[in-house]
């Protein structure tokens, strides 16, 4: 969402996603703990007034929050934390992915380069 929402390298990518998900070709969904990580790079790049702008603007998308911490999303993300040694959003990321057996779409080869192919779950990779 970051590369989408400040045009950078990949953007063209979310944007592909973002149209199939509103033909009804999938769904998205991204964990409130991520969408924070979007919030508040809007917040610190670009102020408090365009930050809660985006906000607004991105629940017209056809992207669902989760806010919910389940029981199955808490441990996963535990464990891939203490695991992999990947940041606290990056766990919720993909414990979700894990969790709902669905895809992964990140820039953030830093962090799940080395995870990739061994957990189940599918990175689709935005650059």
């Amino acid at each position: 969402m970051i590369a989408l929402l400040q045009e950078e390298p990949g953007a063209d990518k979310v944007a592909a996603v973002l149209n199939s998900a509103d033909n009804g070709e999938g769904e998205i969904v991204i964990h409130k703990v991520n969408f924070l990580e979007v919030y508040y790079d809007a917040y610190r790049s670009r102020g408090k007034v365009q930050a809660n702008l985006m906000w607004t603007e991105f629940k017209r998308l056809p992207v669902s929050i989760n806010a919910e911490i389940s029981d199955e999303i808490f441990t996963e993300a535990g464990r891939l934390k203490a695991s992999y040694n990947i940041s606290f959003a990056d766990s919720f990321a993909l414990a979700q992915a894990i969790v709902f057996n669905g895809e992964l779409l990140t820039a953030d080869h830093h962090e799940f380069d080395v995870i990739e192919g061994n957990e189940p779950v599918k990175f689709l990779w935005v650059r």
